[in-house]
């Protein structure tokens, strides 16, 4: 029975597919964060070189 099996394989991966699903979103976004961090540290320390 492939129905069986199928249903099976989500019913097991459906939860850590959820997890890993919302961990990337959350870490997407302090990722971004953390890039724009360090683009305005990069970008302050450019000016106060040439100064």
């Amino acid at each position: 029975m492939p129905e069986v099996d199928f249903a099976t394989y989500i019913s097991n991966l459906g939860f850590p597919i959820a997890i890993t699903l919302y961990l990337l979103i959350r870490f997407e976004k302090k990722i971004s964060d953390l890039s724009e961090a360090i683009n305005a540290l990069k970008n302050e320390i450019q000016k106060n070189v040439k100064k």
